[in-house]
């Protein structure tokens, strides 16, 4: 197997005690997705979104790599081949089990400049009238693409995606665009297709093969396939 591109979903840190949107009890429960994950909802009210990201950014520093994320930083070291790996996740999981991933929605430990752009890294607490480093405005919002907003390394992604002999999306719902897209690209470019899910997605049609199970058990089994084939 030669080039192998990977896009993770909240279902992967799940399993370290990180919430999707859909579990009950969470924060995302807790929360209207157009009140703290739009541009829109940050100018209506911005104490409100640092609050919610000030919450979210607490508790992914308490979580801690599961197996699925020891297994994909493992794939990376030890794979003859490229091992891209993408997630829609916002936490840091991936890069503190060893690995190095493109985060196409941001990460919790990035703050953006909503004036000039300018990015740095987010305290543990946020606040409407933060000063930007740059430019002095109180204009610092967490560096998460909300929706509405265009995802990061989509470029980069398309390139990767047109040139690997393998995809694989683990722990996703398959709804949210433009990532559930991806393999439909992959599959137009040759390349063979794998869900790893705890149960069907919304496009789990599309793939040819399919894992199911909790990701911290079905993804060192798959990955231990990759390294053995």
């Amino acid at each position: 197997m030669g080039k192998i591109v990977i896009l993770t979903g909240a279902g992967i840190s799940a399993e370290s005690g990180l919430g999707t949107f859909r579990d009950e009890g969470g924060l995302w429960a807790q929360h209207r997705i157009e009140d703290v994950a739009t541009p829109e909802g940050f100018a209506r009210n911005p104490t409100l979104v640092h609050d919610f990201y000030n919450a979210r950014r607490a508790q992914a520093a308490e979580a801690t790599p599961n197996a699925a994320h020891a297994a994909l930083a493992r794939l990376q070291r030890e794979h003859a081949g490229e091992v891209i790996l993408v997630t829609q996740n916002v936490d840091g999981l991936h890069e503190a089990a060893g690995a190095t991933a493109l985060h196409m929605h941001g990460a919790l430990e990035g703050a953006l400049c909503a004036v000039c752009g300018s990015r740095w890294t987010a305290p543990l607490v946020m606040a409407p009238a933060d000063p930007c480093p740059t430019c002095g405005r109180a204009a610092t919002r967490p560096d998460i693409v909300w929706f509405g907003e265009m995802p990061y390394y989509m470029d980069e992604i398309a390139e990767h995606l047109e040139s690997c002999d393998l995809f694989a999306a683990i722990g996703t719902s398959g709804q949210v665009y433009p990532a559930a897209g991806f393999v439909q690209e992959a599959t137009y470019a040759g390349a063979h297709t794998v869900e790893l899910n705890l149960a069907d997605s919304d496009g789990s049609r599309l793939f040819a093969e399919h894992r199911v199970g909790p990701a911290s058990r079905i993804v060192p089994l798959w990955v231990e396939d990759l390294l053995a084939g």
